[in-house]
């Protein structure tokens, strides 16, 4: 079921100042999630600051594990294969959800509750930007759900949401996580 390994060009520059490409490769991180049926991360490139520092020469971070937002004041993209949902995921517990996102290294982000339109709820005080590339996912609101296709783009401005994907093929995704906070009323 795994898609076309996807590559990672990361620009720099040379003695000379000149651009030029620094590596040319896959992601070097990839994390399933919650076993198997789960998610897949791949783990892509963040930044550690906005403005953020521009060097000649960059390379990734020394961060290790899975973590699902961005540094704060800071950006992060990744790109997740989603395969298709079924039973398991649709009848996890509350605890189990918060178990999954605790995976992703942010147990807090769960919004799990009974009667919660989706199990896999969560928030996260983020802009995302999702793109969806191959396959088709629902997007899934406290009151109100979408499919979004190929090309599809969706700017998630903190709400509370999961990922459904009903479909019978995988869906990969690509998200742009930009840390924010919740303005106040």
């Amino acid at each position: 079921m795994s898609q076309k390994t996807f590559r990672r060009i990361v620009t720099g520059h040379d003695a000379d100042g000149k651009a030029i490409v620094v590596s040319d490769a896959p992601p070097v991180r990839a994390q399933l999630v919650g076993g198997p049926g789960g998610p897949t991360f791949f783990e892509v490139w963040h930044t550690l600051e906005t403005p953020a520092q521009i060097h000649a020469q960059p390379s990734d971070s020394d961060e290790t594990g899975l973590v699902l937002p961005p540094p704060k004041n800071a950006t992060r993209i990744r790109v997740i294969e989603f395969p298709p949902e079924g039973e398991e995921i649709r009848q996890l517990t509350g605890s189990d959800a918060a178990e999954k996102f605790r995976a992703m290294g942010d147990e807090r982000a769960s919004t799990s509750a009974a009667g919660a339109p989706h199990p896999l709820m969560h928030r996260t005080q983020t802009v995302d930007y999702g793109i969806v590339l191959e396959g088709e996912m629902t997007l899934v609101l406290d009151r109100a759900e979408t499919t979004i296709y190929p090309g599809d783009i969706v700017i998630q401005n903190g709400t509370n949401h999961a990922w459904a994907n009903r479909s019978d093929k995988l869906c990969r995704m690509a998200f742009v996580l930009i840390d924010g906070e919740f303005a106040l009323s």
